[in-house]
């Protein structure tokens, strides 16, 4: 892992990077819109950054942490759920594969006018976080089977070089048709068309996840906390 890399710290990466214009805060703490996602970050471990941190955890919901380092507590807050994940990231041009998966014809771009039901897909699968508006952070893309939403996949956190893999998700109803699989090379590709890097996270135990992501050829970079916080 090197150290001080932005992935180590992908949430302050992207609110200072693409998603800037929506962050909430300043140049010690930000976090998402409520209606956006729960992720939040300090811009370092220093007294300064923690204070501004935890003033603005106190201010709103519950946040979500997630870097490599060990996550200090802000003044102020606990943790409400502590958990461990990975962060993977492409090995290999996937634009290739993602062709012939588009020339099946059944994947679709998700928007505004999906969002109910692609909150609805995420509240049943629980991909991670997923609010009423968390789709407006990248580019979502859908299969539909008989009219409804089967299974989707997205971007999330997005800095320079760099673009997140996230929401994948797969109705009960319609799991093992390979969905995942093709929706998650689908969304890779276009982040690689783009120039940048595609990454990901899973939980530790999810090891179905990481499996999938093995066999499009993403490797492990290194472990990261995620961890739920709250007012103290």
């Amino acid at each position: 892992m090197t150290p001080d890399h932005s992935l180590d710290r992908p949430v302050w990466a992207s609110l200072t990077g693409h998603h800037a214009s929506i962050a909430v805060g300043d140049g010690l703490a930000r976090r998402f819109p409520e209606d956006v996602n729960l992720f939040a970050s300090a811009r370092d471990d220093g007294e300064e950054a923690l204070r501004a941190f935890g003033a603005l955890v106190a201010a709103g919901r519950p946040v979500y942490v997630l870097q490599a380092s060990e996550i200090v507590l802000p003044p102020g807050c606990r943790a409400l759920q502590p958990g461990m994940g990975v962060q993977m990231h492409a090995t290999r041009d996937l634009r290739g594969a993602a062709a012939g998966e588009l020339a099946v014809g059944d994947i679709e771009p998700l928007g505004d006018a999906d969002a109910a039901e692609m909150l609805a897909l995420a509240q049943l699968t629980k991909p991670g976080p997923f609010l009423a508006r968390t789709h407006t952070m990248g580019r979502f893309v859908g299969v539909r089977i008989d009219g409804r939403l089967a299974a989707m996949a997205g971007e999330r956190m997005r800095f320079a070089g760099y673009t997140e893999v996230s929401g994948v998700c797969v109705h009960p109803d319609f799991r093992g048709r390979g969905l995942a699989r093709r929706l998650s090379t689908v969304v890779a590709a276009h982040i690689q068309h783009r120039g940048d890097l595609p990454f990901l996270h899973a939980w530790t135990d999810n090891r179905a996840a990481i499996a999938l992501y093995e066999t499009l050829s993403f490797v492990m970079r290194c472990e990261v906390r995620a961890t739920l916080l709250g007012r103290g």
